[in-house]
């Protein structure tokens, strides 16, 4: 199948050819583990899973990396993130976001970093993110791998595209790499002091061109801190992710690498230079794909706003004042095309939840027809066709959904086969259930954990209407609906089911 992709680094849609024929070596830049991941982080983390599950059902065979960065940064003009995560984490045990116990020590970065890397991994898996499932091998920690960012700045160092300054820093020389700026655009007399990104608060004099970024800087008193031939210090933010995409897919050069949007400029450019100035390679990732922002009822995301949201606060209710299970999270942060700024809505998780309602009811339609069993069934049938494309025409979501709601109309007297596309399609979605056909691992149903808790209810309300206790019932009934369950009362039974936003 002939997939195109939007290249960011050439500005125009491309077809897509790997490096070696079938195998797809894809890596996505992770979260920081400093809080719980947010919504907006969620769009650009599952575009790229959307864009894997894609590739796989086109056949091919995809590693996918995605990094943890749980290493503190200095930002010019902000306090170090790992370290004023300490705050945060005694502001989040206080409203209970954070369990009393969970971290030990609220100053230690290492508690705080284990803490919200496995929140995270928890949350993916949640939605559904491919790779979360694959932790540590997959997913890894740039704690790991300072041994490796040490190797790539010596080699730096000695191939004349990095420098110590005076006072002990080790830089990147923006100048050495005549390419620096092609991925986003900038110009040498375009960048300005502080350009690099997090380059920390040192003296920007002590530098070659105010461009320069950091990648060591020698800090005795900093908490996070290693042994390096310039010092006790810490790696800058842009080496990690190189050494890490390098040591886990093994090559100099791979196919695609994933972001969000704000991520081009410096992050992609910084990766681009440090991987090509120490491979000779022309290209760090072939294909640089990136996922645009997302706002919340038509603003900016924004904690001084109030509308700042965390997966968490969605599944929890706190978005739509009730629980909102995962699957409509993800259907409703996949829906759109990567490409546009998506609007996040209570009333697009409102139509999303329809959706996954919809899709449940009808795999179980099919399941009870069936007993479970698909026919056997692969791209040439004609749906599956055009849904396939419609994906492989740089990952046009809106145009699969559009086949998949048209078939769903369609004739299903052939209940195996019917049952065979869906799983198809839903091996990229997602969705109903959620993480169907990875190995070994339970798929979240609507209900969750509650479901026995439930069924109790259920029984007992049966038995109080048979015995004319009414106010029993009534009582099962309150507790049913408070848990998200709609309830519907017959002559001789009592049918229940979950609401999923």
């Amino acid at each position: 199948m002939n997939f195109t992709l939007y290249n960011s680094l050439t500005n125009q849609q491309e077809s897509f050819t790997p490096i070696d024929k079938g195998v797809v070596k894809m890596y996505s830049c992770g979260p920081t583990v400093y809080d719980f991941a947010h919504i907006g982080n969620f769009r650009s983390f599952l575009f790229g899973d959307l864009m894997r599950r894609s590739l796989e059902l086109g056949g091919y065979e995809v590693q996918h990396v995605m990094n943890i960065t749980d290493v503190g940064h200095m930002v010019e003009g902000e306090d170090d993130k790992m370290l004023a995560a300490a705050t945060r984490v005694k502001e989040n045990k206080k409203s209970g976001r954070v369990p009393e116990g969970a971290i030990e020590d609220p100053n230690d970065p290492y508690q705080i970093a284990d803490y919200y890397t496995n929140a995270f991994l928890e949350d993916s898996r949640k939605l559904g993110y491919k790779v979360a499932y694959e932790y540590p091998a997959s997913v890894p920690k740039a704690t790991d791998h300072i041994a490796g960012m040490i190797e790539m700045i010596e080699l730096l160092i000695q191939r004349g595209h990095a420098y110590v300054s005076s006072d002990g820093v080790v830089y990147f020389s923006v100048e050495s790499f005549p390419e620096y700026g092609k991925l986003s655009g900038n110009t040498m007399d375009k960048l300005q002091s502080g350009a690099g990104g997090r380059v920390s608060d040192v003296n920007q004099s002590m530098k070659k061109h105010p461009a320069d970024f950091l990648l060591w800087k020698p800090d005795q008193k900093h908490i996070m801190k290693w042994d390096s031939p310039w010092g006790v210090g810490y790696p800058g933010w842009h080496i990690e992710c190189s050494v890490m995409a390098k040591a886990v897919l093994g090559q100099d050069r791979i196919d695609i690498h994933t972001g969000g949007e704000d991520l081009i400029f410096p992050h992609h450019e910084c990766e681009i230079a440090q991987s090509c100035g120490c491979s000779g390679e022309s290209h760090f990732a072939n294909y640089w794909v990136h996922a645009r922002f997302l706002f919340v009822e038509g603003e900016k995301m924004s904690k001084s706003k109030g509308n700042f949201f965390t997966a968490r606060d969605v599944f929890e209710g706190k978005v739509t004042g009730k629980p909102v299970h995962p699957a409509v999270l993800r259907f409703e942060l996949i829906k759109s095309h990567y490409r546009s700024n998506m609007n996040f809505t209570t009333k697009g998780l409102t139509d999303s939840a329809a959706t996954i309602t919809k899709l449940i009811d009808f795999r179980a339609m099919l399941e009870s027809k069936t007993g479970g069993k698909a026919a056997d069934v692969d791209l040439s049938h004609p749906v599956l066709k055009e849904f396939s494309e419609a994906l492989a025409d740089d990952l046009n979501i809106a145009g699969a959904l559009g086949v998949m709601h048209g078939w769903l109309k369609t004739d299903h007297s052939d209940a195996e086969l019917s049952l065979a596309v869906w799983q198809k399609m839903n091996s990229v979605l997602s969705i109903a259930p959620i993480n169907e056909g990875l190995a070994g691992v339970e798929t979240a149903s609507p209900g969750g954990g509650d479901d026995d808790e439930a069924e109790t209810w259920r029984k007992a309300m049966v038995e109080a209407r048979q015995n004319k206790d009414f106010a029993t019932s009534d009582e099962m009934r309150d507790k049913l609906i408070e848990a998200g369950y709609d309830v519907q009362i017959g002559k001789t039974d009592v049918t229940i089911k979950k609401k999923l936003a």
